[in-house]
């Protein structure tokens, strides 16, 4: 309760993280589903939440496993800024890609630092996770992970030990405490303080050791050693198997990949991959991009050519009428109007047109009346059109 600035009494609550409770009971009253099992959904959970963004642990959680068919969304990072990347969809059958969130100011135009294909790179990925699960790979895990069972038994056997000392020091203080003289209080009463401490150091004890128990893991049964010995030869057909869908994938593709960094080299057309697995291990793979080829259809080099002419002195309206007049076409055939003039100017680079001049001020017909406006736009396009054509075949 607080009071507010009218001395009225408020209630305000403030919810703090569970390790900062003064008070939680575990398995206090019997639940639906046992803690271990509540932690692990907690956990689920806060992975799976969008995370909003320049919050502290924010970028660090991968969200939600999506549908979409790009195998690293919510992991993939970029290897130039280190944002998140984020996926898209090209294409009729919906191709996947990745880019980069920020964008800086390139020639004054706002550029992605990283906009690259997903095609080559998920299959790099896979080839490599792939690889991680064969069975001689699976060998070697389930080797490494019982050596950290046995040494997990070693520390646990430290923790008991501790709890033994512990209650030795308590008995050793009782015995203390009960044989002194009633009459010496305060030889007594220190005695009683020891104790005390004694005591509260045995229940620490005790609830470091009932922690340690709780958080250490499960040990794999022969059943399930030989079920995921098989599985490492099983995967691949079940991994390409038309029935597995794209979610089917990223679950198994996350329980072993923590991130992965993505750096794009357009000089080598290559990207640059740095996988970091579960527990730290780190692999870097280099994936060749397909380079873009030049238009299979093109504007005829000679019509490229008069353009490149005509382009600094007249409008793109005034150089489609002349490239008319002349029967030249584009490359599909069609008919030179402004825009197809202007996109061939903007893709060559070529210089742009010179502001064009406002026309003169037409003169009276000898009825005195000015002339038509037709009659006067068809003088001054023959007019242009025959000094445009003259420069062009000097």
């Amino acid at each position: 309760m607080v009071l507010d600035e009218t001395g009225a009494r408020r209630k305000r609550m403030r919810k703090l993280p569970m390790d900062e409770w003064q008070v939680l009971i575990k398995d206090h009253h019997q639940g639906y589903i046992d803690w271990p099992t509540f932690e692990t959904n907690q956990q689920r959970m806060a992975n799976n939440t969008q995370p909003r963004p320049h919050s502290e642990g924010a970028e660090r959680s991968a969200g939600a496993v999506r549908e979409g068919g790009a195998l690293l969304q919510g992991i993939a990072r970029c290897g130039h800024c280190g944002r998140r990347l984020r996926t898209h969809y090209r294409g009729r059958n919906a191709t996947p890609g990745y880019h980069c969130a920020g964008k800086a100011i390139v020639d004054g135009r706002g550029v992605y630092c990283l906009n690259v294909g997903g095609v080559q790179i998920d299959e790099a990925v896979v080839a490599a996770f792939l690889e991680a699960l064969e069975p001689a790979r699976l060998a070697a895990t389930l080797a490494a992970a019982e050596r950290l069972e046995n040494d997990r038994e070693a520390t646990l056997k430290q923790w008991r030990l501790d709890v033994d000392r512990a209650k030795y020091a308590v008995d050793r203080a009782e015995r203390r405490y009960r044989a002194v003289d009633p009459d010496n209080r305060l030889v007594a009463r220190t005695l009683e303080q020891q104790w005390e401490v004694a005591l509260r150091d045995l229940e620490a004890a005790k609830a470091e050791l009932v922690r340690q128990e709780v958080v250490r893991p499960r040990a794999l049964s022969a059943i399930e050693r030989e079920k995921l010995l098989a599985l490492g030869a099983d995967l691949a057909s079940v991994w390409h198997a038309p029935t597995t869908t794209a979610r089917d994938r990223k679950e198994p593709l996350r329980t072993l990949i923590e991130e992965v960094a993505l750096q794009v080299d357009r000089d080598e057309a290559a990207a640059h991959l740095v996988l970091r697995w579960k527990g730290g291990a780190l692999s870097r793979l280099t994936v060749a991009l397909p380079r873009s080829r030049p238009a299979t259809v093109r504007t005829d080099e000679d019509t490229l050519a008069l353009l490149r002419r005509l382009a600094p002195q007249y409008p793109d309206a005034v150089i489609a009428c002349i490239l008319n007049h002349q029967g030249r076409r584009t490359a599909y055939g069609h008919r030179f109007d402004a825009n197809r003039v202007g996109y061939l100017a903007r893709t060559g680079r070529f210089p742009s047109a010179r502001p064009r001049h406002q026309p003169p001020t037409a003169t009276s017909s000898p009825s005195g009346r000015p002339p038509p406006r037709s009659a006067w736009r068809h003088r001054r396009f023959t007019a242009i059109s025959t000094t445009a054509s003259s420069r062009a075949n000097r």
